[in-house]
C-alpha cells in the first residue's frame, strides 16, 4: 500500500514505522526482563529458600535504563514526549507552527544526546560492570542511540508540519 501522505518521504515513514515496531518489541522485552531481577530481590528478602543474588540489582538498573530510553524514543515518535498542553485546541496551521518550534528543541536535545552520549560511550569502552561483568559501553550506548532515533522520528513530524504550513492536508 503506497503512502501518499504529504510531508515526510515515504521511505522515512517506512523506516520509522519499522524502527518503532522494533523499539516497541525491545521495550516489552526490557520491561519483562526487569521484572525477573526485581522479583528475585523482593522474594529473597522475605524467604529463606531463595538466595540473595548480588547481580540482580545491577541487572535491574541496566534494564531500567533501557526501558526509560526506549520509552522516550517511542514517546517522541508519538508526539507525547516533551509535551505540555498550554494552548487551547489550535488550528492545524497553528499546531504545525507549535510542532516546528517544539521540534527544534527536541532536535537540540537529540543532538546533545547523540554528541555527548557518544563521548559517554567512548568513556566506557574498556570498562566492565562490577557484578555482572558486562561491558559498560552496552549500557552507555542507550544515550547516542536515543539521540539518533529522536532525530529520525522528529524529522518525520517536522516534515509533516512543514507540509501542513504549505497548505497540504496531512
Amino acid at each position: 500500500m503506497p503512502n501518499s501522505r504529504p510531508g515526510a518521504p515515504a521511505a522515512l515513514r517506512a523506516v520509522n514505522r519499522a524502527l518503532a515496531g522494533a523499539i516497541l518489541l525491545l521495550l516489552i522485552v526490557s520491561v519483562a526482563v526487569l521484572v525477573i531481577p526485581v522479583s528475585l530481590q523482593i522474594f529473597s528478602r522475605y524467604t529463606a529458600f531463595i538466595p540473595s543474588y548480588i547481580w540482580t540489582e545491577e541487572m535491574a538498573r541496566f534494564c531500567l535504563v533501557y526501558s526509560v530510553m526506549l520509552g522516550a524514543m517511542l514517546a517522541v515518535r508519538e508526539g507525547t514526549h516533551f509535551t505540555v498542553d498550554v494552548f487551547p485546541r489550535l488550528s492545524p496551521r497553528h499546531e504545525a507552527m507549535v510542532e516546528l518550534l517544539s521540534g527544534c528543541f527536541i532536535l537540540v536535545f537529540a543532538g546533545v544526546f547523540l554528541w555527548w552520549g557518544w563521548e559517554f560511550t567512548e568513556f566506557a569502552i574498556y570498562r566492565i560492570s562490577e557484578l555482572a561483568e558486562l561491558p559498560l559501553w552496552l549500557i552507555h550506548m542507550a544515550w547516542p542511540i536515543a539521540g539518533a532515533v529522536w532525530l529520525l522520528f522528529q524529522s518525520e513530524r517536522m516534515l509533516d508540519a512543514v507540509a501542513t504550513l504549505r497548505g497540504a492536508r496531512a
